[in-house]
């Protein structure tokens, strides 16, 4: 099988979409070229036919097929917890944010308990890899913004320590998300917090670039800013 799949890739790369993707992807390797929606479409063949087989001789030579792997988890239809085993699996072969962001946003876990998914996404942010915690911080903002999670995430946030510039900007993220959604639960955070100072900025940067924030509000966010 893995055979056809890097064929059928090789045949949708384009070298011009290759050289704008390695543009926005320093220091990755292997780029093939393949567009994104061409990606989810053959991801989603996978997961209708025999994606075990698939996930478990799946290789990672090149960008697309680690990326492609992550799409099909997200399209699969199994029990979380059957999920969750191939999640882990996957999360130590990201190596950038795209594939890391794609994968998270990719992922389908409306039908499993929320918080058997919050004790099980909590430990990435606390890891060690720039890409674990990436995984865990944008878990957070894309499944935990609301006000019952929102203290324990910005809690569990003020406790990333990693100078990789990718879990800095996804704790950033995190904490504008958590502005945007809930204003009145975060404000108290960004006046009282443990954040680096060019995390925290970044997050303040991000409020301000919201359309949902109103200017003056802007005006007050950017007066929060550390010299």
């Amino acid at each position: 099988m893995e055979g056809s799949v890097r064929e059928r890739l090789l045949e949708l790369a384009e070298e011009d979409y290759r050289r704008f993707s390695a543009s926005l992807l320093p220091n990755v390797e292997h780029i093939l070229g393949v567009r994104l929606p061409a990606l989810r479409i053959l991801a989603k063949q996978l997961a209708k036919g025999d994606w075990r087989t698939y996930l478990e001789q799946a290789d990672d030579t090149y960008f697309e097929e680690v990326m492609l792997q992550g799409m099909t988890i997200g399209y699969v239809k199994a029990e979380f917890q059957e999920i969750q085993s191939y999640i882990a699996r996957f999360v130590p072969k990201i190596n950038n944010w795209s594939v890391c962001d794609s994968f998270c946003s990719g992922l389908k876990l409306q039908q499993a308990d929320k918080h058997e998914v919050w004790e099980w996404v909590r430990p990435y942010v606390l890891m060690r890899s720039e890409y674990e915690i990436r995984f865990g911080v944008v878990m957070l903002l894309n499944y935990f913004m609301e006000e019952r999670y929102l203290p324990e995430v910005l809690l569990l946030l003020d406790q990333v320590r990693h100078d990789g510039y990718y879990a800095k900007m996804a704790v950033a993220w995190a904490v504008s998300i958590a502005y945007i959604k809930q204003p009145a639960l975060t404000e108290g955070y960004l006046l009282n917090n443990s954040l680096d100072d060019f995390t925290y900025n970044k997050a303040l940067q991000k409020i301000t670039e919201s359309l949902r924030i109103e200017r003056e509000t802007k005006q007050w966010i950017r007066s929060l800013k550390r010299k």
